[in-house]
């Protein structure tokens, strides 16, 4: 059986491929499959649209869009779809990240997208959040989440320990 792609993440530069690797790989490790385009919601409009409904044909059930200054990636992408759509604001401009943050965030009625932290945070909340929506209905993965979130509380519990020690 061919796995099939669960969540699609779009940027709108080349440059966001670092943030964004963190996305893929918090996918990767929950075995979620996942594909990666880079698009621009400005430069490339004709190619987001087209893409984004072959995505939705094809079985994809989330978009993460990520991209930085104006940050209209996740709008545009959240008008061609009714699939659930992430949107990460990436750091860049005079602003360091906010432009992207309030672009991304001040969606108007009607058209959702939920927003995560900026940057290489927002990257691996998005993955995350990704992940929480796909174990809605698939005990396989809300088991490993459940393991995950363990794993993150004995994280902190043990530097607590060390610190307790010391």
């Amino acid at each position: 059986m061919i796995e099939q792609t669960r969540v699609a993440i779009l940027m709108g530069s080349a440059n966001d491929r670092d943030v964004m690797d963190h996305c893929r790989k918090m996918l990767q490790r929950f075995d979620v499959k996942s594909e990666w385009r880079v698009l621009s919601a400005h430069r490339t409009p004709d190619e987001v649209v087209s893409w984004v409904r072959t995505c939705s044909e094809n079985g994809v059930q989330i978009f993460i869009a990520a991209a930085g200054l104006a940050a209209h990636l996740a709008g545009v992408v959240a008008a061609h779809t009714q699939k659930p759509v992430i949107g990460v604001p990436l750091p860049g401009g005079i602003a360091g990240g906010l432009d992207a943050l309030l672009s991304t965030v001040q969606m108007p009625r009607g058209v959702p997208v939920a927003t995560v932290a900026v940057g290489n945070a927002g990257a691996v909340n998005a993955a995350l959040l990704a992940v929480r929506i796909l174990a809605l209905s698939d005990d396989i993965l809300a088991q490993k989440m459940r393991e995950y979130i363990d794993e993150q509380r004995e994280v902190v519990l043990s530097a607590d320990r060390d610190l307790q020690e010391s």
